[in-house]
């Protein structure tokens, strides 16, 4: 039952699937996480890999970059595939002294520039939030650390050009990171009636720069995140 993004069949995707950005990042969380992974997919160079933790079946898909990208799957994870709930593990980054390189993010809600949420009730501003349930989880998961933040984001259109003086208003409005994809999912999850969350990374700051992780270590350094999402996964 492939679609016209995701080669796999029915049954190959579980119903909790952890969607990093980065195919690179998905390959290792699958490797990281499920000795007994396997690939399901791999349309375009997106791989969706599936196995088990603790006894428990789980699957790891890129997105890509943007709300379209990860629209796209999304939508047919969600439409095609029966998943029930998507848990974006990606990076962010800093816009307020609240947090510093290294932080975790869980994601309450996410503001946007973005027209993809506009449409959905016409003459309604939408409000793109996660799903409690997931939100407990992986707040329960964090025990209490002082560098795992829950509050909202926001998610941009454009990586680069975005008004500066933007920056010192989300923060005052309470907004802890910047990054691209959360409102689009959250939104494409109320449409379904499914359940989203993201736990990002700080990775950069735009307020002080210094302490920016490296390619490298961006596509590495999640372990945290990633536990708190497989709580959130398997709540």
């Amino acid at each position: 039952m492939a679609t016209p993004h995701i080669a796999a069949e029915r049954g190959d995707i579980a119903p909790a699937v952890l969607m990093p950005g980065d195919p690179r990042r998905a390959e290792r969380i699958a490797a990281q996480l499920m000795p007994d992974a396997r690939k399901v997919s791999d349309v375009r160079g997106i791989g969706a890999y599936t196995g088990t933790v603790d006894g428990r079946p789980l699957s790891v898909m890129a997105s890509g970059m943007g709300m379209p990208s990860l629209g796209i799957y999304a939508n047919e994870l969600f439409q095609f595939y029966d998943v029930q709930r998507i848990i974006r593990v990606g990076t962010a980054g800093g816009l307020s002294h609240k947090v510093k390189v290294g932080d975790v993010v869980v994601a309450l809600g996410a503001h946007t520039d973005s027209a993809m949420n506009t449409t959905r009730i016409p003459g309604i501003h939408f409000s793109a939030v996660a799903s409690y349930q997931l939100v407990a989880a992986a707040v329960a998961a964090a025990g209490g650390a002082d560098d795992v933040h829950v509050a909202p984001v926001v998610s941009r259109d454009h990586f680069y050009g975005n008004p500066a003086e933007q920056i010192q208003a989300l923060a005052d409005y309470g907004t802890l990171a910047v990054e691209m994809e959360a409102a689009g999912l959250y939104g494409i999850a109320a449409e379904h009636d499914r359940e989203a969350l993201a736990v990002l990374t700080i990775s950069d700051h735009l307020l002080d720069g210094s302490r920016d992780m490296s390619a490298e270590e961006r596509e590495q350094n999640f372990g945290r995140a990633l536990r708190l999402a497989v709580a959130a996964a398997h709540c």
